[in-house]
């Protein structure tokens, strides 16, 4: 099983499909061994401490917990990004990681150049993959990207947008 880290923003960004039949979430850890520093359940816990679509899909995640590998991690104080990507990142170069998934959008360049020989993958980029790999069909990986593009405001985000027309291509 290839081994996969992820932070905290795309977790919820997972966990708002949960109600889906086939979710990415149960795709991901059928074929993969995920990881998660404790900082990340932390956060998970934060966020579901609130009414609202990201913490009930915060919860949605938490409700899975037994199925993560969730590890100690020891933060860079000089990381200039949160507690959940600051462990995040390093948990992925701790265990060289395949792969990093991570919808922090905003931050992504900065991730990408803290990683050592990691990919990073982002929620959109990894629907187009389960795809390709023939774990969802292209229509039901459209609405799934729809649902969540609602649930995280992601109308206007290119790596959305690029997901959507590579979908629509398959």
């Amino acid at each position: 099983m290839a081994l996969l880290v992820a932070d905290t923003s795309a977790l919820v960004s997972l966990g708002t499909v949960e109600a889906h039949a086939q979710t990415p979430l149960s795709i991901l850890l059928d074929t993969h061994q995920i990881c998660i520093p404790e900082q990340v359940v932390t956060e998970l816990e934060e966020t579901a401490a609130y009414d609202d679509p990201s913490g009930n899909a915060s919860q949605a995640v938490l409700d899975r917990l037994s199925a993560f590998n969730v590890r100690p991690v020891t933060l860079d104080e000089d990381f200039p990004l949160d507690d959940g990507e600051n462990a995040a990142v390093s948990l992925a170069n701790n265990l060289e990681a395949r792969q990093f998934l991570c919808d922090e959008f905003n931050k992504l360049a900065l991730i990408h150049a803290s990683l050592a020989d990691t990919r990073l993958v982002t929620t959109p980029t990894l629907l187009t993959a389960l795809v390709r790999n023939e774990h969802l069909a292209p229509a039901d990986a459209t609405a799934l990207l729809s649902t969540m593009s609602d649930a995280r405001s992601w109308k206007t985000n290119t790596y959305v947008a690029q997901a959507r027309r590579t979908l629509k291509r398959q």
